[in-house]
């Protein structure tokens, strides 16, 4: 092992081995691996050119990463996220009729606020400020969370219109080697095989390829075109004063989605110490990087990833296995056929069952205190309901406040938790009224 390796990265310190990290960052990388095709099919929608998305989505999750990596030394990968892209296209682009050039400069602008907010540390008291019931029922919520959306990949849960959701069918060939994949990884687990979970997905893969489901990509490599959205943000037209409610619904939802996967994915890895994140301040920091970066090369809001909780699983242990996730995002800037020829059933049954290993978390929230048991039972509880980390930890650091003042126990409730408390209400309250 090279001692400049050993030296940064502290692997003995971590009980990490680069085998390990390479197999952590390979199983990371596969399960959001995805997003270099659904990003680029959901901005398309707003007008933004495909081709340079495909770079641009690539090219900030390598850079963020790699921040998150070098810099924090956290096992967790960043990406254009989901939820952020989805409201970028249909309710900024669309629903607004605000041009995809002056929504990335809306998203440029929101990651400078957001690099204020991380070197004046308005971040991090958010993140250490959280409760500990909190911190652990966030955790659980994401492994029901994480759970849930592999369900539904697998199709293993669908859609009803009685009963809002039911179990799929087995008769449909993709539940079928869901199914497979799953029991291959879980005995795998069970058994405690390095590298299980990835192991799972490419045999999965391979027994759909075999079956006729998925296929080899067409053709292996693929010149990036990043010039059609490099550098092609409006900042002029964002720094119109309408858009400023815009701009903080981006820092607003990225925050709280950012700062819950970072709470849960550091509590399964055991990296929380005393309640607190360490070198919290320095893994904010690559989301606003991200998300910077991302805005000039033309794609949305960058953020932690829940899909870095499978590397974790894996053995992932220190920013070493980021290194590897962004070396593979570069790579997928030239072979994005070949990175996205993995099915969403094949990826489905790793993330069930990481979410299953986040579950454990449950067990650490006070069940005794109905004051501690209830913000963590709403946590986790809306988290996979509302399909948002960023509103189970809202709506359960609201509950949090409320059933502690009931309690005459308001000196617990912290200035900085009546503050996002208060923020959280009126946000709601907004949002009802609009």
């Amino acid at each position: 092992m090279s001692p400049l390796i050993e030296r940064h990265f502290r692997l003995a310190e971590h009980k990490a081995t680069i085998r390990r990290e390479l197999l952590g960052g390979i199983t990371t990388f596969v399960t959001m691996a995805y997003i270099v095709v659904v990003n680029p099919q959901i901005l398309a929608q707003a007008g933004v050119p495909a081709e340079g998305v495909v770079f641009a989505t690539c090219i900030s999750a390598a850079a963020a990463t790699l921040v998150m990596g070098l810099y924090a030394n956290y096992p967790i990968a960043l990406a254009p996220g989901m939820s952020l892209n989805a409201y970028f296209t249909y309710s900024v682009c669309l629903g607004m009729h605000i041009p995809w050039r002056t929504a990335l400069g809306v998203i440029f602008f929101s990651g400078i606020f957001f690099l204020i907010l991380t070197v004046t540390r308005i971040r991090e008291q958010i993140v250490n400020g959280i409760p500990e019931c909190l911190k652990h029922s966030t955790a659980a919520g994401i492994g029901m969370f994480i759970a849930f959306v592999g369900l539904r990949n697998a199709k293993l849960i669908v859609a009803s219109p009685a009963t809002f959701v039911s179990i799929g069918s087995f008769s449909n060939h993709e539940v079928q080697l869901a199914c497979i994949g799953l029991v291959v990884t879980l005995a795998l687990m069970a058994r405690k095989v390095n590298g299980a979970i990835l192991i799972g997905i490419l045999v999965t893969t391979g027994a759909g390829i075999m079956r006729g489901m998925a296929h080899w990509p067409a053709s292996f490599f693929s010149v990036p075109h990043p010039s059609s959205t490099w550098l092609q943000l409006d900042l002029r037209g964002a720094m119109h004063l309408g858009l400023l409610e815009i701009i903080f619904a981006f820092l607003f939802v990225d925050l709280f989605d950012n700062v819950g996967t970072l709470v849960g994915v550091c509590e399964q890895g055991g990296f929380v110490r005393e309640g607190k994140i360490p070198r919290v301040g320095k893994a904010l920091l690559s989301d606003a990087v991200g998300t910077i970066f991302g805005a000039l090369t033309g794609t949305s809001t960058v953020t932690s990833y829940i899909e870095s909780a499978a590397g974790v699983a894996a053995g992932a242990r220190t920013g070493l296995s980021n290194v590897f996730v962004a070396a593979l995002f570069l790579m997928a800037a030239f072979f994005a056929p070949l990175a996205t020829a993995i099915p969403g059933y094949a990826t489905a049954p790793a993330l069930i069952l990481v979410g299953s290993l986040m579950a454990e978390s449950v067990g650490r929230v006070d069940w005794r205190d109905f004051t501690e048991a209830l913000p963590g039972f709403v946590t986790i509880l809306a988290t996979p309901l509302t399909f948002s980390i960023a509103t189970g930890l809202s709506l359960g650091l609201i509950s949090y406040t409320l059933v502690k003042v009931a309690a005459g126990r308001g000196r617990e409730v912290s200035p900085l938790l009546w503050i996002l408390t208060i923020l959280f209400i009126v946000r709601y309250a907004y949002l009802a009224a609009a």
